[in-house]
């Protein structure tokens, strides 16, 4: 037993993570929308783009009855979440001054939603409250999948290395298709035709692309 030990131990050390997989389904998955707020508009790397992405996937959401859970930076001081966003049905919208987006209240939200191990992440910063929120999720046992086509930052650079280091902790970077097309998964599903016109139009190929 003891050799058997030591060859586990030499194949699967005590730091290692096995890969996550990663599979979404509508009814253990919840959609988290950060901090998408008007004040950032000029100074977010294109902005544009994250929104009309974001929207997309909000719609998508409501198409598959995923829950979504809305935080607004300092709205005080920030302004509230952009008017091409449409919040309609968001099960929370709450404002905050933690960076993370895991407020007392937010656990609270996710303790009602039997069944969540997914949490489908975007928005702004992604170095700051992107970063964090999925660094406290994790830390929570939750699976995290940050949509990198719907997250930016002021600094490309800063962007570019927080997706790298949350990938390396196991977090999913991945795009906003990707995430849609696994939630319904199937031709058959009902909602397939739908979510098909949603993402009609591929996302806009912005300098997002090439900064990953």
């Amino acid at each position: 037993f003891a050799a058997m030990e030591n060859i586990i131990l030499f194949f699967f050390p005590p730091s290692f993570q096995m890969t996550t997989l990663g599979n979404l389904t509508p009814s253990s998955t919840v959609f988290f929308c950060c901090d998408m707020q008007e004040r950032f508009r000029p100074a977010i790397k294109y902005f544009g783009d994250i929104i009309s992405v974001g929207q997309r996937l909000l719609q998508g959401a409501r198409l598959l009855g995923i829950p979504v859970i809305v935080t607004e930076q300092y709205p005080k001081g920030l302004g509230s979440t952009v008017q091409e966003i449409d919040l309609t049905g968001a099960k929370l919208v709450l404002p905050k001054t933690k960076f993370s987006m895991v407020l007392p209240e937010v656990e609270a939200a996710l303790a009602e939603i039997p069944g969540v191990r997914s949490v489908v992440l975007f928005g702004v910063e992604t170095h700051v409250c992107i970063q964090q929120t999925a660094l406290e999720l994790i830390g929570r046992g939750l699976e995290v999948h940050i949509v990198a086509d719907a997250t930016s930052s002021r600094s490309m650079m800063d962007r570019m290395f927080a997706l790298e280091r949350l990938a390396r902790t196991g977090i999913i970077v991945t795009t906003s298709e990707a995430i849609l097309l696994q939630l319904v998964a199937d031709k058959e599903h009902p909602k397939f035709k739908e979510i098909q016109n949603l993402i009609k139009a591929s996302a806009p190929e912005s300098g997002l692309l090439s900064k990953v």
